[in-house]
């Protein structure tokens, strides 16, 4: 891997943990506050904030930049700054445009967007009630994201990860604020409060973005919007890279709307969704957002050979990382839930006058057999993001969307069909085989069209990293099996012991990472050959 990548990948991933720290903070003091199972409240306040954080995660990490940034990053080679700038304004120009009529459509129908992610919620009034308001007050998040997410394209493209890379962190901090500020009011009173937050971290989100693009030289000016031809070819790649850079975040959709016909399921799945967020936004989404413009500069400038050297040393660095954190979660997932929802959780609360978590066992439980499902999906969810990159810095984004398709209808199908026999499960089952389905079909069409090459460095770099790996979750098992005894040596924290069979996890992992030759420190320190 060439040291320009992983240079700006450690940029991304830096800032991506700590805003993914400060998430399974925000994470952890709702789960205790506003509980998941046995509350309409948290039910109905996942269910709003699926909507606009999808499209939060689609133009911050992925469908907006797949259509995006290989335009503009052509606009600048070809016509330099400037032209690239006024392509830029015509995009900003359009999206406010569109998005101004879309958040006053949703604040007029909001109870009927409701019944499209969430339709179980209607044989609740209480429940669909709110749902609807929370809606309507998070919604102008989705429009303070889409012009985050332009930004960002343009910072990306610019080689600059920083501002991009933190601009979450405001979310998180403005969602801790506003639920500590109403830690011990009533729990309807709570949600409205995070609610209130999720709006506020939008704004602060693009004063942010807006204040990096301004240092860039690249604060862009309003125009009034028109379709030209640079806005009709953004539409025509973009449509089709909505589709297959978010195929994952319109499963979840799908999954969402299906298993709200289960109370407390909403709640559970998005418990275990933020949990695997961690290691996927910090390894598959950072190399996205860094390959991305990599490719695009590569493929722009006729660099085919150096473009697929880049594919494969990303391939394993994610698979180094990705794979012991797959194995982990499919062994520890009931422990790890169980020490944030309701250990690290219930003392945390405590210190502000909350004398215990909203967070039931029969939650940890439900929670911790999606998370360990969404486990196994994990590889498949990173590797789609590294894998997408190479068909749309070609400007392809047909290719990928045809996959996405049949992703969607897998997932589609399965959750129904399996809904009646697992419940809400079926939800997680079914998305991790649409996703495994949906890399499959884009490795092997890389494959066929020369794009990917893995060779034999790669194959033998996979196996070592799975024995370590394997190695890694046996020592998990047994560490496991000593819970209630090590318990008992941190001051009667279960919690604690967790962590630290956790972190005694991952140095197993590293050190058999190291003698099995999964990892070489070198292939950091040097320029791929």
């Amino acid at each position: 891997m060439s040291s320009k990548i992983f240079k700006s990948l450690a940029t991304v991933s830096g800032m991506t943990m700590l805003s993914r720290v400060l998430g399974f903070v925000r994470q952890i003091l709702m789960a205790g506050i506003i509980g998941a199972g046995g509350n309409p409240v948290a039910d109905a306040f996942w269910a709003a904030f699926r909507l606009p954080n999808m499209f939060r995660r689609l133009f911050a990490e992925g469908a907006f930049h797949a259509a995006f940034i290989p335009m503009f990053q052509g606009r600048k080679v070809d016509g330099g700054q400037e032209e690239a700038k006024q392509f830029a304004e015509e995009v900003l120009a359009g999206l406010i445009f569109i998005l101004t009529l879309l958040t006053a459509l949703v604040q007029i129908a909001a109870p009927v967007f409701v019944f499209m992610i969430a339709s179980g919620f209607e044989d609740d009034p209480e429940k669909f009630a709110l749902t609807t308001l929370y809606t309507r007050i998070m919604f102008p998040y989705l429009m303070m994201m889409s012009l985050v997410g332009l930004y960002s394209g343009i910072l990306n493209s610019l080689g600059r990860f920083a501002a991009s890379a933190g601009a979450p962190l405001a979310l998180n901090v403005c969602l801790i604020t506003a639920i500590l500020l109403y830690a011990n009011a009533d729990v309807e009173v709570s949600g409205m409060a995070a609610s209130w937050g999720v709006f506020a971290g939008g704004l602060v989100q693009l004063a942010i973005l807006l204040f990096g693009a301004s240092r860039q030289g690249f604060l862009l000016k309003l125009r009034m919007p028109r379709l030209t031809p640079s806005l009709k070819r953004l539409f025509a790649l973009g449509a089709p890279g909505f589709i297959s850079a978010g195929a994952v975040q319109i499963n979840l959709i799908i999954g969402t709307n299906i298993a709200s016909q289960e109370p407390g399921a909403v709640s559970w799945l998005m418990n275990a969704d933020q949990l695997y967020q961690l290691p996927l936004a910090v390894i598959g989404i950072a190399l996205g957002i860094v390959l991305l413009p990599m490719l695009s500069e590569r493929v722009k400038a006729g660099d085919e050979k150096g473009a697929a050297r880049a594919l494969n040393r990303s391939l394993e660095l994610s698979a180094l990382l990705v794979i012991p954190a797959a194995a982990a979660f499919l062994v520890m997932s009931e422990p790890i839930c169980d020490a944030l929802f309701r250990g690290i959780a219930a003392d945390a609360l405590s210190i502000f006058g909350v004398k215990r978590s909203a967070f039931t066992p029969h939650d940890v439980a439900m929670t911790g057999a999606a998370l360990a499902i969404f486990g196994a999906g994990l590889p498949a969810f990173v590797w789609h993001k590294i894998f997408s990159p190479a068909f749309f810095a070609r400007e392809d984004t047909k290719t990928p969307m045809n996959y996405a398709l049949i992703s969607i209808g897998v997932n589609t199908g399965l959750a129904l069909a399996l809904f009646p026999i697992f419940g809400f499960l079926a939800v997680a089952v079914a998305t991790v085989l649409a996703a495994w389905i949906q890399v499959g079909l884009l490795v092997q069409r890389l494959y066929r069209l020369g794009l990917f090459k893995p060779g034999l460095r790669l194959f033998s770099r996979l196996a070592r990293v799975i024995a370590a790996s394997a190695g890694m979750a046996a020592f998990l098992w047994w560490a496991l099996a000593q819970l209630p005894t090590l318990g008992a040596y941190v001051w009667n924290r279960e919690w604690v012991a967790v962590l630290l069979i956790a972190g005694a996890g991952l140095a197993v992992y590293g050190a058999l990472a190291l003698i099995l030759g999964a990892a070489r420190l070198s292939d950091y320190k040097t320029v791929a050959k």
